[in-house]
């Protein structure tokens, strides 16, 4: 590494490393600046000390064994319970070297913690929590030389193992609050089953995951999980994607169907074609675009990082008064800095640190569980505002591909019975059935939904500007034509005419020498748009429509939709007016687009939504981006958002509520009432409110969405 080099570090987890600030993943606590040359060796011990959960543990019940004699021997319990120790020649000296083991073994973390946050020139809880501690002792020290009788020995030990507690406790929280983003990593399996060439054929072999190449063909049995995204080229299955895109129900896959690593396989055996591993799957996006969410910052978290840092003086301030007042008053010195140790240790910043990180940790996490991933938090705290959603109407609203809309037989006497809409399809279908145009492959589409048998058919020909024909080998006389408006002259007793809504396309069928009927197809309207659409209504959301489409097109989308605003015939280039257009109009705009073609117009808005299209997660134009295309994922953004607000909000009111109460009953405003706060006291409580404001994040990962 260079010298002198600087990053960002956390006070409680050294290991967690950035090279700009941010906050820690494991805490929640703002990362504070140090330089690698001086602090590296410091880092590497504790980072191989390890200050997590097992840590504050041990030392806790280390702490809390050597603080029990320092308990038992103190004016407090003595004059409460009535009774006399044993008393020994040395109880003094016994009680100094016990209190010295807790301040140096378990208070050790908050003072190696405190001197980086001093270093960083960002002192917080820890710096606090330190003078606290080093005062304390400092005062017992002296009072153990001078031959005093006011030593705070048990007060000492009793608030550093306290504080232990609290930190122990705190770490379990945070680490299952964070949980969600970590099992990301405990999704793919250890090893793959690849499909290799032994003796001209074909067997199985099973590798490590980190073997794995791209081209391998592996083999996921019923059950199983896939190991790398893919393409299916041998085999039927339905595949449970939850994980990855939050679609509760299996997808079915068949050749040529992509996959997505982590995803588990049904009943089926697929062969898949590794197409991506290692950190250009789609698992590997998703973490690392949560991970960046989690390092940006919200402004909601700006402000409380900000307050936090204020705390520490207004702390460091309000116990110097305290000191002086209460010495002033004659009410000794070892009073005073009992007082002391207590307004600083209630006043230690980390609920208030931690209000606004730890509900932004969860809701991301949320959010990716729930098929769209956060990548800025001001994106996502911007979602509650929205006036407006701008859709960009083909894939997103629509599917992108043609469907069959009506199917219309035809009823005239010259055509002699009427056949039946599933006859007329299947007549259309059995001479597409290998065409691999857009329209062909929508007929047979429907009809093998329906669950048709096509007509087998031979002399296969096409007639260009026309249509398509071929013999039904079940009827030799008969030929099947399919075709647009242009093949009717081909039968000039035809008295069938059908004319398309909005951009549905008409084709034709005849049956030998007459037109049987006809198949109108269009841009199918997604049925979660209508869905996403009232509930956004119902959310109070408006909601307007943007399409390079001609506008009777538009104008049919947005009829069938309910949409009363659009814009057609737009350029890609253009969308971004239109946005502008809107915020003109005093409206918050969200626009969703597909990143590529919208990236404009996803910068203009106030939320950018891009649509992850599966797999490609890495969309740079946008603050949040949809897994898979489906519209009822944007009412679920603006649900997370007003819910991950509210929690921020509460938690910041518990947070600074709890110490506008606590610091002046620590500072012993209310001493002649009888009421004072013991520095143990104070640490339970500042443990407690942090757990509290650790507890209600959690609550969010109850909420559905």
């Amino acid at each position: 590494m260079e010298n002198n080099k600087i990053i960002y570090t956390c006070p409680m987890h050294p290991d967690v490393r950035k090279d700009a600030p941010g906050m820690c993943p494991e805490c929640g606590m703002s990362l504070v600046e140090v330089r690698i040359d001086a602090d590296k060796e410091r880092i590497n011990r504790d980072r191989h000390r390890g200050h997590h959960e097992n840590i504050f543990r041990t030392k806790f019940w280390v702490s809390l064994v050597l603080s029990i004699p320092l308990i038992l021997y103190s004016d407090a319990v003595t004059a409460f319970f009535h009774w006399n120790p044993p008393v020994f020649p040395d109880l003094v000296l016994l009680e100094f070297v016990l209190a010295s083991v807790v301040f140096f073994y378990g208070g050790w973390v908050f003072l190696a913690s405190a001197w980086r946050e001093i270093r960083g020139k960002l002192p917080g809880m820890m710096t606090l929590i330190s003078i606290a501690i080093t005062t304390a002792y400092a005062w017992s020290a002296y009072g153990v030389v001078t031959g005093r009788n006011d030593m705070l020995f048990w007060e000492l030990s009793t608030l550093i193992t306290i504080m232990l507690l609290g930190h122990w406790l705190e770490m379990r929280a945070v680490k299952n609050a964070q949980g969600a983003l970590g099992e990301l990593s405990k999704l793919l399996p250890d090893t793959a089953e690849i499909v290799v060439t032994s003796n001209q054929q074909q067997v199985t072999k099973t590798i490590p995951l980190a073997e794995l190449k791209e081209g391998d063909v592996i083999l996921v049995k019923p059950g199983g999980k896939v190991a790398a995204d893919g393409e299916v080229i041998e085999g039927e299955s339905s595949v449970d994607e939850s994980i990855a895109t939050g679609e509760s129900k299996p997808v079915s896959k068949g050749k040529g169907d992509g996959v997505i690593a982590g995803t588990v396989n049904g009943d089926g055996v697929l062969k898949i074609k590794v197409t991506e591993i290692g950190e250009h799957t789609f698992l590997a996006g998703v973490a690392r675009l949560v991970k960046e969410a989690q390092a940006s910052k919200s402004h909601l978290q700006i402000l409380s990082d900000r307050a936090a840092f204020y705390l520490t003086f207004v702390a460091v301030g309000a116990g110097a008064v305290t000191v002086v007042l209460w010495i002033a008053s004659g009410a000794g010195t070892a009073f005073a800095i009992e007082r002391l140790v207590a307004v600083l240790v209630i006043a230690c910043p980390h609920a208030l640190g931690l209000a606004v990180p730890l509900v932004a940790s969860i809701s991301t996490t949320k959010a990716a569980k729930n098929g769209f991933i956060v990548k800025q938090r001001i994106a996502l705290e911007a979602a509650r505002n929205i006036d407006i959603v701008l859709f960009d109407k083909t894939g997103t609203l629509t599917k992108g591909e043609y469907g069959v809309t009506e199917i219309i037989s035809h009823d005239h006497p010259s055509v002699g019975e009427p056949i039946s809409k599933d006859e007329i399809l299947k007549l259309a279908a059995s001479v597409d059935a290998n065409s691999e145009h857009p329209i062909a492959k929508a007929i047979v589409a429907e009809a093998k939904k329906r669950g048709l048998r096509l007509e087998t058919v031979d002399d296969f020909r096409r007639s260009p500007g026309k249509g398509a024909s071929a013999k039904n080998s079940n009827e030799a006389a008969k030929r099947i034509f399919i075709g647009g408006e242009n093949m009717l002259a081909d039968f000039p007793g035809n008295t069938l005419q059908v004319t398309g809504k909005g951009n549905e396309t008409v084709i034709y069928v005849a049956n030998g020498e007459s037109i049987v009927g006809a198949i109108t197809l269009a841009d199918v309207i997604r049925e979660e748009s209508r869905e996403a659409i009232k509930t956004l209504k119902d959310m109070n959301v408006e909601v307007a429509m943007v399409t390079g489409d001609a506008n009777d097109v538009a104008k049919w989308v947005a009829e069938e939709l309910g949409i009363k605003e659009y814009f057609a015939k737009v350029m890609p280039s253009e969308k971004s007016e239109k946005v502008k257009l809107l915020q003109s109009k005093g409206k918050r705009v969200a626009m969703v687009g597909d990143g590529v073609n919208d990236a404009p117009a996803l910068t203009q808005a106030d939320l950018g939504i891009a649509i992850g299209a599966g797999t490609n997660v890495a969309i740079e134009s946008a603050g949040i981006i949809l897994v898979k295309n489906d519209p009822r994922d944007i009412p679920k953004i603006i649900t997370l958002s007003r819910l991950t607000y509210a929690k921020m909000i509460q938690n910041l009111w518990w947070a600074a509520g709890y110490n506008i109460i606590a610091i002046p009953l620590a500072a012993g405003v209310l001493a002649g009432e009888g009421v004072l706060l013991s520095p143990a006291f104070g640490a339970v409580l500042m443990s407690l409110s942090t757990v509290i404001v650790a507890g209600n994040a959690m609550l969010l990962r109850r909420r559905k969405l």
